[in-house]
């Protein structure tokens, strides 16, 4: 199982040097990946594709990036780029993002993000492995009078969604390589996530899918401090219906209920309940927030347990 990290600092922004030293750092604990956010700052796919570019060997990913406000034709370039400049080691991740992020800083309105998901990734995966769309959908059109191919963008970019409702599971068992699924423990992956995500694929006829689960977790020597902050970090996600729920189906009341935090023996107990769940790959974000010791501590172990796996 692929063992990997979010990039990134609960207290501040992290320069591109900054960045790039950490994913150094990462790939040298033995982590195999390192994801990023895409939120109004940085661009995710070229941060990626600069780290990637740094750190030979490192995959790289985004995670991930809103379809609202977004067009299939500009994340593909942004995707195949990525891909081109890591050899082959990025990727894609897209989600739906929020109704409150979307109509306040778009100025667009949040409606049937599910249909738009489905054609988004219709025509995005004719452009990832031909370089090439003819889609004419209801919501979006996305055709190539031009040429879209990135030359060595190769292997086809894999896309990933964060799906977790069962509409976008369906949807993205379909019609993508598999879930990120955030802040969904053991329980809600085993019994929800993987379930319904492999049936769909299973009726699409394609592969069996991805399931990366992100999740927060520290390796820390005080664990109730770490998690009353974790509860304070987290708390936004309480606050938006299709986290909530995968909270509630995780057994939890809170969302850092379902952070990881513990010494070194919790914290691989847990990774391996995630894998036996049905996670082929574990992110573990917001690994900072017990300081930067642990953080050190935290990737030293993640980096033990991906050697072994």
């Amino acid at each position: 199982m692929t063992i990997g990290v979010t990039l990134s600092s609960t207290a501040y922004q992290l320069s591109i040097d900054s960045t790039v030293r950490l994913a150094r750092e990462a790939h040298d604990a033995g982590l195999r990946s390192a994801w990023f956010g895409q939120t109004f700052s940085y661009d995710s796919p070229q941060l990626a594709a600069i780290v990637g570019r740094e750190v030979p060997g490192l995959q790289v990913g985004t995670s991930a990036i809103p379809i609202f406000g977004r067009h299939p034709l500009l994340v593909s370039s942004q995707a195949q780029t990525a891909q081109a400049a890591t050899g082959g080691r990025y990727h894609l991740g897209l989600a739906l993002g929020t109704r409150h992020l979307t109509e306040d800083g778009f100025g667009i309105p949040y409606e049937r993000p599910i249909a738009l998901l489905r054609e988004f990734l219709t025509a995005l995966r004719q452009l990832v492995e031909t370089g090439a769309a003819d889609f004419h959908g209801e919501l979006l059109t996305a055709t190539t009078p031009l040429p879209a191919a990135v030359p060595g963008a190769a292997p086809p970019v894999p896309i990933l969604v964060a799906a977790m409702g069962p509409q976008a599971l369906r949807v993205t068992g379909e019609l993508a390589d598999g879930a990120l699924p955030f802040l969904a423990g053991p329980r809600a992956l085993a019994d929800h996530v993987v379930p319904a995500l492999t049936a769909a694929a299973e009726a699409a006829g394609r592969p069996a899918p991805r399931v990366v689960a992100l999740v927060p977790g520290v390796v820390t020597s005080d664990a109730d401090a770490v998690r009353e902050k974790a509860a304070e970090t987290l708390e936004l996600y309480e606050k938006i219906p299709s986290y909530q729920r995968v909270i509630g189906l995780s057994g939890a009341e809170r969302a850092a209920d379902v952070a990881v935090i513990g010494d070194e023996e919790t914290v691989a107990a847990e990774v391996r309940r995630y894998r036996e769940a049905g996670a082929t790959e574990v992110v573990f974000t917001a690994t900072d927030l017990g300081g930067e010791d642990d953080r050190r501590r935290t990737w030293k172990l993640l980096g033990e347990l991906a050697s072994g796996s």
